[in-house]
């Protein structure tokens, strides 16, 4: 969602910020801003735009900025439409200094406060309320830094905070609640982010702030207080993150690169947790064994395609495990009062680890007293891993495009390796003939996923020019490739901005068969498997309507090419690993889609990479 990033320093700083705006890009933004302490000024000055970082420092380059400390901020809009005055930063008299990333609860009882006593507000946002209540407090405290602690602590919601004034102009203040933060620890300079990634071109040090820290950074030092006001240390970590990891190089868009990493983050994936013809002990965790004896249920939450990847895997689990297993959305779950049982295993999934619904979710579930918990994760210093008893790294490596691939088909590995293991503890899996055969098919999942990108890439660019007068699609699956149907259309409305809605197929003839026409593209994920014949009759009722349907099959389709019907061959597939498989040529179809119409591929409107907000 929003990225922070700031910096102190002997050197100039608007350089820095600039760069580590631009690494925070991919997090999806509307509006972009800096601010510094002038030095010549002696107090505040900033640069913002309703717009893009780009835009930022064509301004930079007509009023140019210098100063060894500042902050700046890309930002999602929340309260307030983009425009040049709800973006961040946002002052107040131009003592103090505010970015933020979160949602204050608050705000309006806050702001109503402080109007009263004479402050006026020049935006729209819940940001600029904590900018006026430090200022606020200092007045009525005298000292700043109280008057920042103090203002903390009044404030309700999340929140990721970077603050600067020129009343202790060699100091930058940072803290978090409920939304990441992260030091990154140079020599004789400092900087802040709220993601590694924007600075991987200045440090590899980072320290992650806890929930509740405050931080007083300056060139050389800084002093972290926890939640009760105490000193504390946090632990120094090395960061794997690489500059490179957040180029495209020669890939037109991000997520054409991610959708052709999927084998080698696969193969990542895999690499040290299979071995000869077994998946190892001990892959989920040294408590793994101890924690997973007791488990005779499962419990999966998570939000948009993370879910998806739950949906599929609460098949293998129930088929190959012989466990009941629940999906839900996070944000439902969260909220429903669920019953506990202190015998499921609850899985947590998500991307980034920061996903606010998912975090809060899991926190609920252990507050509930359900079983232990596991985060299926692709960042190993996140929120969510780190709040988990056991953890589960997918090796997907930084995914920039707000439409996930890679993330999604490492997700699915992950949570096949855990269904075997589930199974395995249970004695529904033998360590025999079964559990060779999976590992077999994992192996031989890299490998079918590069011949599979080489075998459809031309037929998808194809088939994607049909959809270019299209604005509505329908979705089609059975079984376990019903949740793949509904990524398929996931990702085509993202990025597309079709409306494209997914059904399991026999429901056709319960409400959405009266949507078919000419008009309507109708796209069926149709393996040859136990459900064949009944899919092909449901696909039928679409033919026998005039709809057009566009059919992924394997090398066996169920239904012949002809004006109306299209048929995109997927060779032969194996049937445990199919819903990875016919994932990814969907994936392709809503990419080159999204070219034919024009949109923003990497950055669709509305719609942000890491959601750390409610």
């Amino acid at each position: 969602m929003c990225g922070i990033i700031g910096a102190v320093a002997e050197r100039d700083v608007v350089p820095i910020l600039l760069e580590g705006l631009k690494r925070l890009e991919y997090r999806g933004y509307d509006s972009v801003g800096v601010a510094i302490i002038d030095q010549a000024l002696q107090g505040l000055r900033r640069e913002r735009v309703a717009g893009k970082v780009r835009q930022l420092e064509q301004v930079l380059k007509q009023h140019s900025m210098y100063s060894p400390i500042g902050i700046a901020h890309t930002r999602w809009s929340t309260h307030g439409k983009p425009s040049e005055v709800n973006a961040h930063p946002h002052f107040a008299k131009d003592k103090v200094a505010v970015v933020h990333n979160g949602i204050i609860e608050n705000h309006q009882i806050l702001r109503q406060a402080l109007q009263q006593k004479g402050h006026i507000f020049q935006s729209e946002t819940d940001t600029e309320v904590i900018a006026h209540l430090i200022h606020d407090n200092w007045l009525e405290m005298g000292d700043l830094t109280a008057a920042i602690h103090h203002s903390l602590k009044m404030l309700q919601g999340s929140y990721s905070v970077a603050i600067l004034s020129p009343l202790i102009p060699g100091t930058l203040f940072a803290a978090r609640r409920g939304s990441p933060l992260v030091i990154g620890v140079g020599v004789g300079e400092h900087f802040i982010a709220s993601d590694v990634a924007a600075l991987v071109s200045v440090t590899q040090q980072v320290i992650f702030l806890e929930e509740g820290d405050i931080a007083h950074i300056q060139r050389d030092s800084f002093i972290i207080y926890d939640f009760r006001g105490q000193k504390v240390e946090r632990e120094l970590h090395l960061s794997h993150v690489q500059a490179d990891a957040v180029e495209r190089g020669h890939f037109r868009h991000y997520m054409q690169k991610e959708i052709f990493e999927q084998a080698h983050a696969l193969r990542e994936t895999l690499a040290g947790r299979v071995y000869n013809g077994r998946v190892l002990e001990g892959i989920f965790g040294a408590s793994e064994a101890r924690l997973f004896a007791e488990i005779y249920a499962v419990q999966i939450i998570a939000c948009g395609t993370s879910y998806h990847a739950g949906l599929i895997a609460s098949h293998w689990i129930e088929t190959l495990a012989k466990l009941p297993c629940s999906v839900e959305v996070a944000s439902e779950f969260r909220y429903r009062q669920p019953l506990a049982n202190p015998n499921a295993l609850v899985v947590a999934i998500s991307q980034s680890g920061e996903t606010a619904d998912t975090l809060a979710a899991l926190q609920e579930a252990k507050r509930l007293g359900f079983g232990p918990s596991l985060a299926i994760c692709n960042v190993p210093e996140s929120s969510l891993v780190r709040t988990a008893d056991m953890c589960f790294m997918t090796r997907a490596g930084i995914e920039i495009g707000v439409a996930s691939t890679k993330a999604f088909t490492t997700q699915l590995l992950a949570l096949l390796l855990l269904t075997v293991v589930l199974g395995k503890h249970n004695g529904t899996i033998s360590e025999s003939d079964m559990e060779g055969d999976i590992v077999h098919s994992l192996e031989q999942l890299p490998h079918a996923v590069d011949m599979l990108l080489r075998k459809v890439q031309q037929p998808i660019k194809n088939l994607a020019e049909r959809f270019a007068d299209k604005y509505h699609a329908l979705f089609l699956g059975r079984g376990i490739h019903y949740p793949v149907a509904k990524e398929g259309a996931l990702k085509l409305k993202e990025i597309s901005y079709i409306h494209a809605e997914a059904y399991p197929a026999g429901e056709l003839k319960h409400g959405p068969l009266a949507l078919v026409d000419a008009n309507m593209p109708v796209i069926a994920v149709a393996p040859n498997d136990a459900l064949q014949e009944k899919l092909k009759s449901n696909l039928e009722e679409v033919h026998a309507r005039g709809g057009q349907l566009f059919i992924f099959a394997n090398h066996r389709a169920i239904m012949q090419a002809s004006d109306y019907i299209t048929v995109v061959e997927l060779g032969e597939i194996d049937e445990l690993i199919s819903p990875i498989l016919y994932t990814i040529p969907l994936q392709l179809l809503a990419y080159h889609v999204a070219l034919i119409k024009g949109t923003d591929v990497d950055q669709p409107r509305n719609l942000a990479k890491s959601v750390t907000v409610e």
